[in-house]
């Protein structure tokens, strides 16, 4: 049974960085893709970045690009959301998530597993 298990979040200051880390367990991630997602109150849980686990190849929503770099170590099994200058808009809880795929996708419902999520609050 594949877990996530996000750790990271925190209160940090407009401008300010965090990094998310997201450890996987329970399989082997080859073929897999993993993304980070994130929901403020009141809105709908939006995507955020997104890697294949092999070959390392990024994708990212228009509204981080620049500031927020996705990553893993394979040796780890653990995926990384770096996140720099951020933005009071950025406050949110944060979910890291694996498809059995190759394919990157922004839907949310395409993903197979899903972490507890890890709050995130930019303050102004």
């Amino acid at each position: 049974q594949v877990q996530l298990e996000e750790s990271g979040g925190g209160s940090v200051q407009a401008g300010g960085s965090l990094t998310l880390s997201c450890a996987a367990s329970g399989g082997g991630f080859s073929g897999y893709v993993m993304g980070w997602f994130r929901q403020a109150p009141g809105k709908k849980r939006e995507f955020v970045a997104g890697i294949r686990w092999n070959g390392g190849n990024t994708y990212y929503a228009d509204s981080v690009k620049g500031r927020f770099t996705i990553s893993r170590d394979s040796a780890k099994n653990t995926v990384y959301l770096q996140m720099n200058s951020l933005k009071p808009e950025d406050t949110a809880v944060y979910y890291c998530a694996a498809r059995r795929s190759m394919v990157v996708t922004l839907a949310g419902d395409m993903y197979d597993y899903w972490g507890q999520g890890t709050q995130v609050t930019v303050s102004s």
